[in-house]
């Protein structure tokens, strides 16, 4: 269960500053919606997915 900060919290920080567990709860969560974000939905989950990357990937 993710009880950490949530969207309207994290939305006023960059993605850099994400926790990985904040990046990969949310990144799960719109993976699992993508057929109906809109384009707004799409440009987060893709900053989400590449800051994902650039640390190298989930460490689970």
């Amino acid at each position: 269960m993710y009880d950490v900060r949530d969207m309207t919290e994290l939305s006023m920080l960059a993605k850099s500053d994400w926790h990985d567990n904040e990046l990969a709860f949310f990144h799960h969560s719109l993976q699992q919606i993508a057929p109906y974000l809109n384009s707004e939905g799409q440009t987060i989950h893709r900053e989400i997915i590449e800051e994902i990357e650039n640390r190298g990937g989930i460490k689970r």
